[in-house]
């Protein structure tokens, strides 16, 4: 039988049915009026993958919310799965993503910081009560730490912080409608020009100072990183220089650590001796893009860096502003550098280190903000200077955040080594009336709890390690004879599981378990302890390791606190 070649032969295909299926295509349908409205707010911006965060704020910032029709336009208008889109927006405190057929959130969010000094100070009892006078239109909401721990408690109202939050002047001001950030007064571009900035970063470019010099006074300064992992600043530039190029930078501004705020204080007083520091770092290590990643809680300083980097001369490096969602994970250097590429901030396996594959596959520099901030001052007044300060044979200055239970609590910048019991009485005008010292906190809610009675300790690198602790970013909380040490442990415990990332199993199911065991009247001290050991050996990541070590450190230093427990 011969066959016409040219002619097209009709054919059922086997897997046509009875053509009962719906006419539309399979999967999620983007709606026309929802893709709309994701075209007019994105304009003319790039749809490019890293920008992902930063448009889920547009929705965020413009509804309240962030709809399911509006995820599926997004995914579309940057080509991206809807999964993929989902799963970074719901990783995010700061994203509230609603589904179809739940009801739309309330127009405006207050959020109450529930951290250790926030709790301390009666953030708990202002949850309870806020709600009964807040009305059908608002949300009020838990936080974790916003960094205002001297004021404590804080609330966010929008995005205006309310200090020494009390149900009246939250209440007060989301009525008058004040719920955008306010900025503090701070040096401006031509206030810090007129007083000799930037003079060091054009000695730099013109080649007047060496890259060598510069490095050597970092050296010879022992500047280490001041975020919490105290690495030398110096050594880390150069490891940098010695990757190929091209390479990048990233500076984290992710402040999440319970008790610290210092960062916000530099950058909301002095934001371009910072600035001029990062300048600094990305010429030494010939970065062309450089990365500011701040965290959402930090909206002033966001604003004002916004304002002063526009101010800067053309000729230095892409300076790219990304902004934080709410996830205490990001502080973390390589969970850093995944949510500044879109992404969920899932910490990284190590190695490749960044300084080797960093921010989109490229030999990155990670510094913390107040790190860069010494730099100009180190260079230009020598590291005799900085060494010239410091007590108990440490050397330098450092910034101590103090909040809890005394009478001046704030930044206070100190010698390197003070003891805690001379930060009290010489920076703090001593405990609050009515309190007796009784624990601290020497590194935030990772560093441990000591007893008063441990007063006499350095806060510096390297001195709190061998008692379980270390000193960190330097927040240090102060706990007085009215605060129950177990009761702190179990906030920090608290705060660890709500905020791990939930990618490894001893951090993500360690730390529901020990807030659970830590609930109970009567601890299980040996099946704490064995957690926190499984915890500390398997983690992937900072949080998981050190989340155990207020656990540890009141079951080893408080034996008191156990003394009528039934065992």
């Amino acid at each position: 039988m011969v066959h016409d070649v040219h002619k097209v032969r009709s054919f059922e295909h086997p897997g046509e049915g009875r053509k009962r299926a719906k006419a539309t295509p399979k999967g999620r349908q983007v709606d026309p009026t929802a893709a709309h409205e994701i075209e007019v707010l994105l304009g003319d911006r790039p749809r490019q993958r890293d920008l992902l965060i930063e448009h889920l704020h547009l929705i965020q910032d413009k509804y309240h919310q962030i709809s399911a029709a509006h995820l599926a336009a997004l995914a579309d208008e940057m080509k991206l799965s809807f999964a993929e889109v989902f799963e970074t927006a719901t990783f995010y405190a700061h994203f509230d993503v609603v589904k179809e057929g739940e009801p739309n959130i309330p127009p405006l969010t207050i959020r109450v910081c529930d951290s250790l000094t926030c709790a301390m100070m009666g953030g708990e009892k202002l949850l309870q009560e806020l709600p009964n006078g807040a009305g059908p239109g608002i949300r009020v909401v838990r936080a974790p730490c916003v960094g205002r721990c001297d004021t404590a408690p804080a609330a966010e109202v929008g995005h205006h912080f309310v200090d020494h939050a009390s149900v009246q002047n939250v209440l007060a001001a989301a009525g008058s409608g004040d719920t955008h950030a306010h900025l503090p007064a701070y040096v401006g571009y031509d206030a810090y020009v007129a007083d000799g900035g930037y003079k060091l970063l054009n000695r730099l470019r013109s080649g007047d100072l060496k890259k060598e010099d510069l490095l050597k006074a970092l050296d010879d300064a022992s500047l280490r990183g001041l975020g919490g992992a105290g690495f030398p600043t110096g050594r880390k530039w150069r490891a940098v220089l010695g990757e190929p190029g091209p390479r990048l930078m990233a500076v984290n501004g992710d402040e999440g650590e319970p008790g610290t705020f210092k960062d916000r204080y530099y950058l909301e007083a002095d934001p371009h001796r910072f600035i001029e520091g990062t300048l600094i770092g990305a010429h030494v290590v010939e970065a062309a893009d450089v990365y500011i990643y701040m965290r959402d809680e930090y909206p002033a300083c966001r604003e004002i860096l916004a304002r002063e980097v526009a101010k800067l001369p053309p000729g230095g490096p892409r300076m790219h502003l990304r902004r934080g969602a709410g996830a205490y994970i990001c502080g973390e250097e390589s969970s850093l550098l995944e949510s500044i590429e879109g992404k969920r901030g899932l910490p990284r396996h190590k190695p490749p280190y960044p300084f080797q594959v960093g921010l989109f596959g490229l030999p990155t520099l990670i510094n913390n903000i107040e790190t860069l901030w010494w730099v100009r001052d180190i260079v230009e007044k020598g590291a005799a200077w900085w060494n010239s300060h410091g007590r108990n044979e440490r050397r330098g200055l450092r910034s101590y955040s103090v909040s809890g239970r005394v009478k001046d609590p704030g930044m206070k910048l100190a010698p390197a080594g003070i003891t805690v019991r001379e930060l009290i009485d010489e920076y703090c005008g001593g405990m609050a009336d009515g309190h007796k010292f009784h624990a601290y906190l020497p590194g935030g809610a990772s560093g441990g709890i000591l007893p008063a009675s441990m007063d006499n300790i350095p806060l510096d690198f390297g001195t709190l390690e061998k008692y379980g602790c270390f000193i960190g970013s330097a927040a240090i909380v102060i706990l007085s004879d009215r605060d129950s040490v177990k009761n702190a442990a179990l906030n920090l415990m608290r705060f660890f599981e709500d905020e791990s990332c939930g990618q490894c199993t001893p951090c993500r199911v360690g730390t529901e378990k020990a807030a659970l065991l830590m609930e109970k009247p009567v601890w299980n001290r040996e099946l704490l302890e064995e957690l926190s050991q499984a915890m500390r050996d398997a983690s992937i990541c900072g949080l998981g390791q050190a989340a155990s070590n207020p656990v540890t450190s009141v079951i080893k230093y408080f034996p008191d606190e156990f003394k009528d427990a039934a065992e």
